[in-house]
């Protein structure tokens, strides 16, 4: 959220040398002729800390599977064709292996509503088609792949389980067999399934792949199973839900609720977790105005959907860490915006509110299939969003803090210490407004990384005036500040900026 101002001064920014600590005052001036509020480094605290793997992506089970999913608008996706048949990702190839190792240690999510229905062949042949009850089939060689990708990646494994007509027994109820020999595979590559949800989106049973009829006292049933199951089977493993997705402060009278899937369940989760999507693509029927992508009613969708779930949270989980296990601008393979720099402000400002917000973990759908991935599902070349994920991953560590930094209605401010640097913090100020910049001292040098596009909607990104793209050899480029000398700077009209500051007394 933005931050919240603290009453004007008119002390002059500027550099203060006390008990041998450099400070730097920042103020962000909201327009000629009115007060600039200023802060100082040593006001800043520690209101918080995050998982060292807060920032972690999706690989939908069916891109590991191959199936039909989202169609690009590229390739002419829309309403009345809205998905594509595409060939299990390329987990071995040299590229997406490097960006994602780049982006590591993270949380490697693969689910999705296909999983929900995809059957584990944990045999050496691999049936032509799924057994009855299924939709897909998931090969031993496709989950070696899966294994080993995570491994590269310094990335840690969550799934979710099947739960379709086919993984239960004569009376309708959830067995765990076919999970266990996922888990067991999995053991035996010399890995491990880190966290997992029972199902994904089970708010949306009806159409996720459940039997008919789901309900939440079926799921509080099958749940009770499956928690009683994955505790002794694989203790190590972190029990994640109810993975929902949808609920509102005033939920409807139809359809399965958070609520009553918790209430069904009983206590036992160790990360509470759900899904938001700030809104549905045009493929499932909303046409958005993309002017609205930077505005506060936009990008404040995130609090509302983690008030709802923080509430539910504190009523029947008290004090269990909150996991964001599935995100991005639009659910239904992303909107037409959300492979270019537009959807940029929404993925950075998501992840300063809910880090500042407490939540722990935040997984971004997709690493690479559809509009909304961080890389091209085909070339796997980085979108704006790959290279924003990059310098948060290298500028924002886990310690968050309470940056103290005045906001005007365009200006959005958060910071967290350096990751790799003791003593050090980085501020992350947004400038959502198109028409004017805003203008920001220092009473000391910093670091700068500012990124801006020639066109809001552009697939490519310059850092500092540069574009940013891969080297001939596939490497990623220098990602290099310019120093911000002390004094006034300027934060271009919709532009998002880190600055990396020194001396800062809560990172030591």
């Amino acid at each position: 959220m933005q931050a919240t101002g603290r009453s004007s001064r008119t002390a002059p920014a500027r550099a203060i040398r006390a008990a041998g600590v450099a400070l730097l005052v920042i103020a962000i001036s909201p327009g000629v002729g009115k007060a600039a509020e200023i802060i100082a480094p040593k006001e800043m605290r520690a209101i918080g800390t995050i998982d060292t793997r807060f920032q972690s992506y999706n690989v939908e089970m069916v891109e590991v599977t191959g199936g039909r999913f989202w169609k690009p608008y590229a390739q002419g996706g829309g309403r009345r064709d809205r998905y594509s048949y595409r060939p299990p990702i390329d987990l071995v190839n040299p590229r997406l292996r490097k960006l994602t190792a780049a982006l590591g240690p993270a949380y490697l999510r693969v689910s999705g509503t296909w999983a929900n229905a995809t059957f584990f062949a944990d045999t050496d042949g691999t049936p032509a088609a799924p057994p009855a009850g299924f939709n897909t089939v998931l090969s031993r060689t496709q989950w070696h792949g899966v294994v080993d990708f995570a491994r590269v990646a310094d990335a840690e494994i969550v799934t979710s389980f099947a739960v379709s007509p086919g993984s239960r027994n004569a009376d309708g109820a959830w067995t765990p067999d076919h999970a266990q020999r996922l888990v067991d595979f999995t053991r035996s590559l010399g890995s491990r399934v880190a966290a997992a949800e029972f199902m994904n989106e089970p708010t949306l049973a009806a159409n996720n792949g459940a039997p008919v009829g789901y309900d939440a006292n079926a799921y509080g049933r099958d749940f009770k199973m499956f928690r009683t199951w994955i505790k002794r089977a694989s203790p190590e493993t972190l029990i994640v839900g109810p993975g929902s997705v949808g609920d509102s402060a005033s939920p409807s009278a139809t359809g399965i609720h958070t609520r009553d899937l918790l209430a069904a369940s009983g206590p036992g989760l160790d990360r509470v977790s759900y899904h938001h999507y700030n809104t549905l693509s045009p493929r499932c029927g909303v046409h958005d105005d993309p002017a609205q992508a930077l505005s506060e009613a936009w990008l404040s969708r995130t609090d509302v959907a983690l008030a709802v779930y923080r509430g539910l949270r504190d009523e029947f989980e008290p004090g269990k860490p909150i996991w964001l296990t599935e995100t991005a601008d639009a659910a239904c393979g992303g909107s037409p915006w959300d492979a270019t720099f537009l959807d940029t402000f929404r993925y950075l400002d998501q992840l300063g509110r809910l880090a500042k917000a407490g939540v722990q973990v935040v997984m971004h759908n997709t690493l690479a299939g559809s509009d909304y991935g961080l890389l091209d599902e085909k070339t796997f070349r980085p979108r704006p969003n790959y290279w924003a994920a990059l310098l948060w991953h290298r500028l924002m560590g886990t310690a968050v803090l309470d940056a103290r930094m005045a906001s005007t209605r365009a200006i959005h401010a958060y910071a967290h210490c350096h990751p790799t640097t003791k003593g050090a913090a980085s501020a992350l100020l947004i400038n959502t407004s198109q028409r004017g910049s805003r203008a920001v001292t220092l009473a000391a040098r910093a670091e700068r990384y500012t990124l801006r596009a020639r066109r809001l909607q552009s697939a490519s990104v310059q850092l500092n005036g540069t574009t940013l793209a891969l080297t001939d050899s596939d490497d990623l480029p220098h990602l290099a500040p310019r120093v911000a000398p002390a004094g006034q700077i300027r934060l271009p009209p919709a532009s998002i900026t880190f600055l990396v500051i020194q001396d800062v007394a809560a990172c030591r």
